[in-house]
């Protein structure tokens, strides 16, 4: 029997992840406005926020990509 091991994840801060990474701050401002706790995960929500969660990534995304 072969068991399945897990890498294990370092558990640092890098500069393209920190607490200031885009991602991170557009997830707060999510939160934030939706009255949804930060540490909820994005399949965590309900499908209504879920559809709103895609729409907001979606537009920022095109945002960005305008520059």
């Amino acid at each position: 029997m072969s068991e399945n091991k897990k890498t294990a994840v370092p558990n640092s801060i890098s500069d393209e992840t920190g607490q200031f990474d885009a991602r991170f701050l557009l997830w707060r401002k999510f939160c934030s406005e939706n009255n949804i706790p930060v540490e909820t995960l994005p399949s965590d929500l309900n499908d209504e926020a879920r559809a709103k969660w895609e729409k907001t990534k979606e537009e920022e995304l095109q945002k960005r990509q305008a520059k």
